[in-house]
């Protein structure tokens, strides 16, 4: 494994970082203020004008759907191992992604689009998403079941004539309160009767169908996140044409895989450029303030705090890494296992470091005056996004154990000898 970064990828990493420190670090407090006045006025769900400005400058400088691989219809798009040092540059601010196309959960959803969807929904969908015109939602967990388990949701679609019927309730549905939201991916469960893993289906909704509601906002951790945001939504009496199934019934679980590998992945890119951040915040705020009679940083508790974030996010790189070269050399499906590590590695691992830093800042930490609350919140919340870790940390074990049975008849046991 060779991940030393190509010449093509260090001359967009030294593009991204100059349109970083050109347009997203001096705009990222414009950002909050905006979404902070929409909110006095009545309504934080307005998309802010600072992104829809600086849109079209990323796009002008070829710093645009980077996150989709082997796609036509987005020839810029790299593979997952030249994403990766790009996508850790976007996640060291919160809503840098979106500036560059490149924000869930319209990446996965444009992925499942490119994959499963027919040509008629691509160029419906597809398109749009990939000029940024419109945003879209992917409607999987419900508040009724437990949805780490995704046999256990309960949403129905059933099909009637030329039509499917849908009738459920989502919630963490993230994005669906964005007035640019105008199509859902939903997950739901066709045939009760299949084989466990057959039951479920995606099917595409438009979003301003008839019978979609959504009921509320949900916070995080006091934070609405507007104008992103997080949504429960009801599914009452949704009719939608049959072709806009994908794939056709029952293919929900292969579905979600091939969605939700590079979806992981992404967060975890991210993740690292939130804590290398951090990690800087902490080092600039630790040699900035002085306690019983010396710099701060001075003090050995942080040289151990120090150290070991930077271990911590090396490690996770690393891994992160090692995960995208075999998305691309073997597909999402033989990389499983490392999918699912990095993604129980990488947020316990950010979020570990910022609290470190919240820590170093004092009372300033945990206010909006440092943006390390807000990226705390955030972490913590993607242990649970894309599935939580005790259910990624199960796969693995179940995969190690498969490993080690299938293996274990080479080793041959030899007798214990006394004496000899």
């Amino acid at each position: 494994m060779n991940f030393d970064y190509t010449d093509k990828v260090k001359q967009m990493q030294a593009k991204l970082l100059a349109f970083m420190d050109q347009h997203i670090y001096p705009n990222e407090a414009r950002f909050f203020a905006e979404i902070a006045q929409n909110r006095a006025k009545g309504n934080a769900w307005i998309p802010t004008q600072v992104i829809e400005e600086l849109k079209p400058l990323a796009r002008k400088a070829g710093l645009w759907n980077l996150f989709i691989p082997h796609s036509k219809r987005a020839p810029e798009g790299l593979s997952n191992l030249e994403y990766a040092p790009l996508c850790e540059i976007m996640g060291r601010v919160p809503f840098a992604a979106e500036v560059f196309n490149c924000s869930a959960p319209d990446t996965g959803n444009m992925e499942t689009f490119e994959r499963y969807a027919s040509e008629e929904l691509k160029d419906r969908w597809l398109e749009p998403l990939l000029r940024g015109e419109i945003r879209s939602a992917f409607l999987m967990t419900e508040p009724d079941v437990a949805s780490s388990d995704a046999t256990n949701v309960q949403c129905r679609i059933e099909r009637e004539g030329d039509h499917y019927v849908i009738n459920g309730r989502k919630w963490w549905s993230s994005g669906a309160g964005d007035p640019r939201c105008a199509v859902y991916i939903v997950m739901g469960k066709t045939d009760p009767e299949a084989p466990r893993h057959s039951q479920q289906s995606m099917i595409i909704i438009p979003a301003n169908t008839p019978g979609v509601t959504v009921l509320r906002p949900l916070s995080v951790f006091g934070y609405d996140d507007a104008p992103h945001g997080h949504m429960e939504v009801e599914l009452k009496n949704v009719r939608v044409p049959v072709d806009h199934i994908l794939l056709g019934e029952g293919r929900g679980f292969e579905i979600a895989q091939g969605r939700l590998g590079p979806g992981r992945i992404h967060h975890c890119m991210r993740s690292i450029g939130a804590a290398e951040r951090a990690l800087e915040l902490m080092c600039k705020r630790l040699n900035s303030r002085v306690a019983f009679g010396k710099p701060i940083s001075a003090q050995g508790v942080w040289h151990e705090r120090i150290a070991e974030s930077r271990i911590m996010i090396e490690q996770a790189r690393l891994m992160t890494l090692k995960a995208a070269y075999m998305m691309d050399t073997v597909g999402n499906k033989v990389a499983k296992a490392e999918i699912a590590m990095i993604k129980v590695i990488a947020p316990n691992m950010a979020t570990k470091i910022i609290d470190w830093a919240i820590q170093a800042h004092g009372g300033g930490g945990i206010s909006d005056d440092f943006p390390l609350a807000y990226a705390y919140a955030h972490q913590r919340t993607l242990r649970f996004a894309d599935g939580p870790d005790e259910v990624h940390r199960n796969s693995i074990a179940k995969l190690e154990l498969a490993r080690q049975i299938t293996t274990s008849h080479h080793d041959v046991e030899m007798p214990i000898t006394r004496g000899s």
